[in-house]
């Protein structure tokens, strides 16, 4: 379908609006209903908009769901200011990631600013998103992860917060900021055990920290392992901790082999996923580097 025609009803219906907006600024134009032409101004901005989304225009759609949002924030409509600012930063996603990321933070200080902290934190989630997958600045997107999990927290949303958490907990290790990523996994654990809904998912958290203190030392390990079967008996019986506690045989005898004997052994019934692998290939190679030190 040619979409070339509703490009030039976009670009005819920006002009249209910027020539509202600077008669509304005039004398004779304040006198005779500023805000109303404001208000057009902005309906026009926001029909172009879509228009420019109908074209595959993102750029374009962006910009004018900017203009749209200035508008509102000029005749103190802040919600609708905010709505637009996404708007545009959801368009800004397909072509432009930076601005997109700029639009989302000026509705997220609108929101904060009214207090309306969950969306704020919905919205600091689709920032951390564009960081990840787009931008790929993994600490940055770690910063919004937190602040949503913040937000959420100050809102009694535990479970919105403990998602963000693991986020920030998956990335922390994989930074080896090994501390920052136990005390998450230990504390969404131990929130989890308490819970009859979650109380499965508990030894997942455990098995996490208990490898991230292995990355670090291994009597570490020993010690949290432990310390998790005193806190969660049930995690005793499963695989996840029977898998730590014959690695940590391994790694004591030194033997590569029966380390990764268990790791496979372990997959064949539940697959290690990108995460798991990574960490568990980190602790095969300290085993190695101490083994060729003792030669």
């Amino acid at each position: 379908m040619d979409n070339s025609g509703k490009e030039k009803e976009a670009l005819a219906l920006l002009a249209e609006a910027d020539k509202k907006v600077k008669s509304s600024t005039s004398f004779f134009g304040t006198l005779f209903g500023g805000s109303s032409k404001l208000e057009d101004a902005c309906d026009m901005y926001a029909r172009a908009a879509n228009m420019f989304k109908m074209a595959k225009n993102w750029s374009a759609a962006g910009n004018a769901f900017s203009q749209a949002a200035r508008l509102h924030l000029q005749m103190q409509s802040k919600h609708d200011a905010a709505s637009n600012f996404i708007d545009a930063g959801n368009a800004f996603k397909k072509a432009d990631p930076q601005e997109a990321i700029n639009c989302l933070n000026r509705a997220i200080e609108i929101y904060t600013d009214m207090g309306r902290f969950t969306i704020a934190a919905k919205h600091h989630i689709s920032i951390a998103e564009v960081y990840e997958t787009e931008l790929v600045d993994v600490d940055k997107a770690i910063a919004h992860y937190e602040q949503a999990a913040d937000y959420y927290k100050g809102e009694e949303s535990t479970s919105s917060a403990n998602k963000c958490l693991l986020k920030v907990a998956t990335y922390a290790a994989q930074l080896e900021q090994y501390p920052k990523a136990i005390e998450i996994y230990e504390q969404i654990g131990t929130y989890a055990m308490d819970s009859t809904l979650l109380k499965y998912s508990a030894k997942d958290h455990f098995f996490k920290a208990a490898l991230c203190h292995f990355c670090v030392d291994m009597l570490n390990a020993k010690l949290a392992v432990q310390k998790y079967e005193e806190m969660f008996p049930a995690f005793s019986d499963s695989r996840e901790c029977k898998l730590v506690k014959k690695l940590l045989d391994a790694f004591e005898e030194q033997n590569v082999d029966a380390y990764t004997d268990s790791v496979k052994e372990f997959d064949t019934i539940s697959r290690l996923d990108q995460w798991l692998t990574t960490m568990l290939l980190r602790i095969k190679k300290t085993m190695q580097d101490e083994e060729s030190d003792l030669r």
